[in-house]
């Protein structure tokens, strides 16, 4: 069963939609007694770093999540800024982050991209073609919109890239978490694509 975590934050209705396109079940859970028979979970998110963290936390599913993923080794995928919660902390904010995957998130250089947010269509350029990106027929292209990019602490985390001024890591796993900072709900058929290769980890 696919878990979408509904915490206040984050495009839920657009996940299900898409997974019930697929034939694939999934659900929506509010609360940590929802989260019982998850065995995959997303973890959307959209704002600022310190508001998400702070809402996962006042959901009450943070210890059932962390449970989940760290002991019993469920395989999460966050989304946009549930990919920067992955980190460790981030410049946005002063709360500290899931700590899921090492690393910071950090505000891109204004002296090297043209502006912020970095909004649209960019390429990726995914560093293994199995897991998430296994079966794409071209190079996938994905919708961004963001102005901070996940840092890895070590870089055999990091799963896939992206240029924006510089290239920048886009995609991160560590053991059955992963992370993307783009759009799959947003992102046409590389997307269904990347959410169904998720459903079948």
């Amino acid at each position: 069963m696919i878990t979408i975590i509904n915490y206040g934050v984050g495009n839920i209705l657009s996940f299900v939609n898409l997974y019930k396109r697929l034939n694939i079940e999934c659900n929506v859970a509010s609360s940590k007694d929802e989260l019982a028979g998850a065995t995959k979970i997303i973890l959307p998110g959209v704002g600022s770093f310190d508001h998400a963290m702070s809402s996962l936390e006042k959901s009450g599913m943070r210890e059932t999540l962390d449970d989940l993923v760290l002991n019993k080794k469920t395989p999460v995928l966050g989304i946009c800024v549930g990919m920067q919660m992955l980190a460790s902390s981030s410049d946005e904010g002063e709360l500290p982050g899931l700590g899921w995957v090492p690393g910071i998130v950090k505000k891109f250089d204004v002296k090297m991209v043209k502006q912020l947010p970095h909004m649209g269509w960019n390429d990726v350029a995914p560093i293994h073609d199995d897991g998430l990106f296994k079966d794409f027929a071209q190079a996938p292209r994905y919708y961004f919109l963001h102005s901070f990019y996940f840092e890895c602490e070590n870089y055999e985390h990091a799963l896939a890239t992206s240029i924006y001024g510089e290239k920048f890591v886009c995609a991160v796993n560590n053991g059955p978490v992963y992370g993307v900072q783009f759009h799959p709900e947003k992102s046409h058929h590389f997307g269904v694509n990347l959410l169904k290769n998720f459903s079948e980890l």
